[in-house]
């Protein structure tokens, strides 16, 4: 893959560690934070797998904590994909 866009990102968020009810991923969310989303630490370290499973690009444990929105997701998602291409 040599994009990650915003609907891989939810893609992800669906499959690996599911969606609160409550929540709808659909509008826009890029700069909403993963736990006003309803994902927790775990969640998200659930995600970073999913990222380094089907992409090649590492998320390091400690950085996990520091991607809290979706748009941090995406922007270094983005710039490592070129490093694994």
């Amino acid at each position: 893959m040599s994009t990650f866009t915003l609907d891989d990102l939810r893609t992800m968020l669906r499959e690996g560690a599911g969606v609160d009810d409550s929540v709808d991923l659909d509008v826009p969310i890029l700069d909403t934070p993963f736990s006003s989303l309803g994902y927790d630490s775990l969640a998200m370290l659930e995600i970073a797998a999913r990222i380094d499973q089907q992409l090649g690009v590492h998320v390091p444990d400690e950085l996990v904590e520091r991607l809290t929105t979706p748009r941090a997701v995406l922007e270094y998602v983005g710039r490592h994909l070129a490093e694994v291409a």
